[in-house]
């Protein structure tokens, strides 16, 4: 299962990602990506060092992920959204050509925060784009989780990365701006099949819980209370996830349960793949990069566990 997390800058979503993915490491392996420009998680999963970044790396992504894909060109013809084909390099989680470190029982694997030649001539789309290309070639599989903490707000919809996940929690706080980005998320969303449930946040009072409940209805999965645990994670004091309090330890077993009972539909993502690679060349790349990169599409190309090599 790969989840996202998603909300408005400063809802916690970076805090409850690290959790998250903690949790879920409990019952299988885990990969967690900081994909936030912020690049908070390592810190909040408690790493004393990050691996090399995946954003500094894309030309070395994409000549290792084409393979001998005939389609493909060469690696400058290859952007974030370009599918894999016949002849793709699939990867499997833990895959040791992808830099990674152990932290909490996790895989930690980060984007990179903005050098000093990015500043003023470069988005950060071009650094989450090598997330985009490695969860394009990645065939997860059971009981394995990829937990990605995303850029604040809908930025995401910048590209095809929202629909490259079995389920994206939205963390709302229950302010009239965390239920704001839920319902822009949700309205982007709406006509792609991506499945959405919110996660409250900051909790205090059973007034907090009726607010998110009359804003985003039964979107609302769980919600995590206000939390000491979680101010000392925060502050760097030592912290296991037996310190959180009971409600909020309740609250990430929902989450976990949740995201298992989600159908894999690996049919759909492969029809999104093609189809927001059709959308980028159509607008921008095929300009950029002198051909037709729609020709990359393989039609025969089946997504799936059946074509990932052993």
């Amino acid at each position: 299962m790969r989840v996202a997390f998603v909300g408005k800058g400063g809802s916690g979503k970076t805090t409850l990602s690290a959790l998250f993915a903690r949790y879920a490491a409990r019952r299988g392996p885990v990969v967690a990506i900081d994909a936030d420009i912020n690049q908070h998680l390592g810190l909040a999963l408690g790493a004393a060092e990050t691996p090399r970044p995946l954003g500094g790396m894309l030309t070395e992504i994409k000549d290792y992920l084409r393979g001998d894909n005939p389609l493909i060109r060469d690696a400058a013809s290859m952007v974030k959204t370009t599918p894999p084909g016949r002849g793709s390099r699939l990867v499997r989680l833990g895959d040791p050509f992808f830099p990674s470190c152990r932290v909490a029982g996790v895989s930690l694997m980060v984007t990179g925060p903005f050098g000093e030649e990015d500043l003023g001539v470069a988005c950060y789309h071009s650094k989450v784009g090598a997330v985009e290309l490695f969860l394009n070639h990645l065939v997860d599989g059971p009981g394995e989780y990829v937990v990605v903490d995303m850029t604040a707000g809908a930025d995401s919809f910048a590209s095809g990365l929202f629909t490259r996940f079995d389920l994206t929690y939205l963390v709302a706080e229950p302010t009239r701006q965390g239920v704001g980005v839920y319902r822009q998320y949700r309205d982007y969303a709406a006509d792609f099949d991506v499945a959405i449930a919110v996660v409250g946040n900051k909790v205090q009072s059973p007034g907090d819980v009726d607010f998110l409940r009359e804003h985003v209805g039964d979107a609302l999965l769980t919600w995590f209370e206000h939390s000491p645990a979680v101010r000392a994670l925060e502050q760097g004091r030592p912290f296991a996830l037996g310190d959180l309090e009971p409600a909020n330890l309740r609250a990430l077993g929902a989450l976990l349960d949740r995201l298992d009972r989600q159908p894999k539909d690996w049919e759909r993502f492969g029809r999104q793949a093609a189809e927001f690679h059709r959308r980028n060349a159509l607008t921008w790349a095929n300009r950029a990069a002198g051909e037709d990169l729609t020709a990359q599409i393989d039609p025969g190309f089946v997504y799936g566990p059946a074509v990932a090599a052993p």
